[in-house]
């Protein structure tokens, strides 16, 4: 198996996940859309590393080495590749809250539809990114 076979998988398993996370919006489980989505875009950008030959390392927010490596990155902006970079910082900070909650914090309380909005678009833009970078890269 090749780096850009496994992207690709990973392309395939974040477009998955978008459809899952639409049943989870429908249903306005807000936390875990939040929940979902952090992982979506965290699957993404781990995929445009592959894609570009870079193993990413196993934490769960690589935004700071998809900037860090911009250069080889074909077909996203900086400004892009920065937005993304934002989005798994901010969703990265919500994962566990999101999933578990605290005692001062009950997950399904917290979140709003505006919250669970914001994390599906970022993973709808993170999974579209990765598909452009692959599909920069079977061109070349």
């Amino acid at each position: 198996m090749t780096t850009s076979q496994l992207a690709a998988g990973y392309h395939r398993k974040c477009t998955d996940r978008l459809a899952a996370l639409q049943v989870l919006f429908d249903r306005e489980a807000w936390s875990d859309v939040i929940r979902e989505s952090q992982e979506v875009v965290e699957l993404a950008l781990k995929g445009i590393l592959r894609g570009v030959g870079i193993d990413p390392p196993k934490w769960h927010d690589v935004g700071g080495l998809l900037l860090e490596h911009a250069a080889k990155i074909p077909g996203i902006s900086l400004a892009e590749l920065d937005a993304l970079a934002k989005a798994s910082k901010k969703l990265r900070k919500e994962r566990e809250f999101s999933f578990c909650g605290d005692i001062d914090f009950i997950p399904t309380e917290e979140y709003d539809r505006t919250d669970a909005r914001a994390a599906l678009d970022h993973a709808r833009d993170a999974t579209r990114a990765l598909g452009q970078v692959l599909s920069h890269l079977r061109e070349s």
